[in-house]
């Protein structure tokens, strides 16, 4: 069985994916806004380790059909290692269908478009990016490491490839000055990329708003619950989406959506119109049940 190195992240719905830890934390790391490997100090696992993880797993071969590559970016690998990894993942596990992974636009940038190719083929069918926004200005606050440009470049390039994202924007990030432009750029910004998921996340403070507010560059003025909604109305109403699924309903939301674009678009709009106009009747998760 494996060991893994906690704290231990994955995306929702991976939770009945098997999860191989590649990497340790992440490798960029300085993230206004996120805690969540904190406490690890980033480093690539040796591969005779990662091999042997997947290797414990074989008295279950037949039972896996979907693996998570974890930490935070298991795609700053190089292109050689990782596809020795998926190698080694498709001998083990003879049905397996999918393999994903966090991925931050840089480390897909660095592979060419035949190696992000031959990844696909090989099974690295999903990358899960949290872009967080399409703003520049916002970007450089948080300390992003990406803007609208390079954030564009890179995930087309992945689509291209033949894989497929899961993108996620993060509501309530630039608080009340940054709001407006949050929400206007990030919707552009999606609409470029196309991507196949999409969802929204509610900014949160692990640590206390004084925390991010500190590693924060610039001033910034929370959005209260009304606001943030408000946000979101100004992001779904600019975006023009061909075919992709929508979900808002992680625990940091207090308004779950959910829905396909664009059929669902002109609903989901409604029923943020309908907490607008009556908030003290809305509908909304209360903050005791809200999470990270």
């Amino acid at each position: 069985m494996i060991n893994y190195h906690e704290p231990l992240f994955r995306p929702p719905s991976e939770a009945h994916s098997l999860i191989i830890q590649v990497t340790l934390g992440c490798a960029w790391n300085k993230c206004a806004f996120c805690e969540m490997y904190s406490s690890k100090q980033f480093q690539a696992r040796k591969e005779e380790d990662i091999f042997a993880d997947i290797q414990s797993m074989s008295p279950y071969s037949n039972h896996y059909r979907k693996v998570f590559l974890a930490d935070g970016n298991a795609m700053v690998l190089s292109f050689d290692k990782l596809s020795r990894i998926l190698d080694q993942l498709n001998t083990t596990f003879p049905r397996l269908t999918r393999v994903s992974a966090y991925a931050i636009p840089k480390d897909i940038e660095v592979k060419t478009d035949k190696e992000l190719q031959i990844l696909a083929e090989k099974g690295l069918k999903l990358l899960y990016v949290g872009i967080e926004s399409g703003d520049d200005e916002l970007l450089k606050a948080i300390d992003k490491g990406e803007n609208f440009e390079s954030t564009c470049h890179a995930l087309q390039r992945a689509r291209k490839a033949g894989i497929k994202l899961s993108v996620m924007i993060l509501n309530g990030l630039g608080g009340k000055i940054f709001s407006q432009q949050h929400a206007l750029n990030s919707a552009k910004l999606i609409n470029k990329i196309q991507p196949e998921f999409l969802s929204t996340l509610v900014l949160s403070y692990p640590y206390g708003e004084d925390h991010f507010i500190k590693k924060f560059k610039g001033d910034f003025i929370p959005l209260n619950t009304i606001e943030l909604i408000a946000e979101m109305k100004v992001f779904i109403g600019n975006l023009e989406l061909s075919q992709s699924i929508f979900r808002s309903d992680h625990a940091s939301n207090y308004l779950i959506l959910r829905g396909n674009f664009p059929c669902d678009k002109q609903e989901m709009l409604n029923r943020i119109n309908g907490v607008l106009d009556d908030p003290a009747n809305a509908q909304l998760r209360p903050e005791w049940m809200r999470g990270l």
